[in-house]
C-alpha cells in the first residue's frame, strides 16, 4: 500500500488529508469558502508536520483535477505540483465526479444512476453520470439545465442527483425517477481509497504540463458565441 496526500479543493470547501494504507490519519476540512488560498498551505503545514513527527514519508500527492471553481483548482493544483516537485514523488490526478460518485455509491442500487452536478453559474452545471460500480455512462459535460433535462435517462431508471450544481435543479426537474441529495461536497479524505488504485496502477501525471480538467477541456471548448462564467 502507500502513504498519500490528498488535496481537494475544486468547491467552496477546501480539504486536505493524509492517509497510509487506506487509514487517514489527519483530515482537515473548511467548509466557509472563499479563504482556500490562505488554508491550503496552512492544512498541508500542519500535515507535514505531523509526518515529521512520526517519521512518515510521502509515496504521493493526489489531488482533485476539475471541473471546479477556477480560483480553487489552481491554488489545489499548484499546492499539489509544489509538493511533488519538492518531495520529489509522483502527482495523481483524481476527476472531481469521480470522488463525488464514490462518496454516493453506497446509495444506489445496481439500476441506479450516479450524477455529480458542479455549479457552473445561471442554469448551467457541469454532470457527469456513473453507474454503481463507477463505470462513467456518460462524460462530464456542460448542461443548461431545463425541465427536460435528461428525461431520456430517467424514464429507464432512477438518478441520484447531488453537489452544489443539484441544488437549483430540484425545482426543474422533476420527474419521478429523479431524486435529489443535499450537503454532498467532492472531499479529500474521499479521494484516498481512489488514489491508491491509482498508485497501485501507476497511473501519474506529467508535473510540468498537468493542468486541471476544468480549464483544459469546457474553457477552451466553449463556442465563440457561448458566454460561460468561470468565476470562482
Amino acid at each position: 500500500m502507500c502513504t498519500l496526500l490528498t488535496i481537494e479543493t475544486s468547491t467552496p470547501v477546501c480539504s486536505c488529508a493524509l492517509s497510509r494504507d487506506g487509514e487517514i490519519l489527519v483530515n482537515k476540512e473548511n467548509y466557509e469558502g472563499r479563504s482556500h488560498a490562505s488554508l491550503i498551505g496552512l492544512f498541508v503545514h500542519e500535515i507535514m508536520e505531523y509526518a515529521r513527527e512520526q517519521d512518515i514519508h510521502l509515496d504521493a500527492i493526489a489531488v482533485s483535477s476539475g471541473p471546479g471553481s477556477y480560483t480553487g483548482l489552481r491554488i489545489g493544483v499548484s499546492e499539489a505540483k509544489g509538493l511533488s516537485y519538492g518531495l520529489d514523488i509522483p502527482m495523481i490526478a483524481i476527476p472531481t465526479a469521480r470522488i463525488m460518485a464514490s462518496m454516493m455509491r453506497e446509495k444506489a442500487d445496481e439500476d441506479t444512476l450516479l450524477c455529480p452536478m458542479i455549479d457552473a453559474r445561471r442554469m448551467e452545471v457541469y454532470a457527469t453520470f456513473f453507474d454503481r460500480s463507477l463505470n462513467m455512462i456518460r462524460e462530464t459535460s456542460a448542461d443548461i439545465v431545463k425541465e427536460d433535462s435528461y428525461s431520456d435517462l430517467l424514464e429507464k431508471q432512477k438518478i441520484i442527483f447531488f453537489g452544489n450544481g443539484a441544488e437549483k435543479c430540484r425545482t426543474v426537474i422533476t420527474h419521478p425517477n429523479a431524486l435529489f441529495f443535499d450537503d454532498i461536497h467532492p472531499l479529500a479524505s474521499a479521494m484516498v481509497s481512489l488514489a491508491e488504485k491509482a498508485f497501485a496502477d501507476k497511473t501519474f501525471v506529467d508535473v510540468a504540463y498537468f493542468e486541471p480538467f476544468y480549464l483544459k477541456e469546457f474553457v477552451a471548448t466553449v463556442p465563440k458565441n457561448k458566454v460561460i462564467d468561470v468565476k470562482s
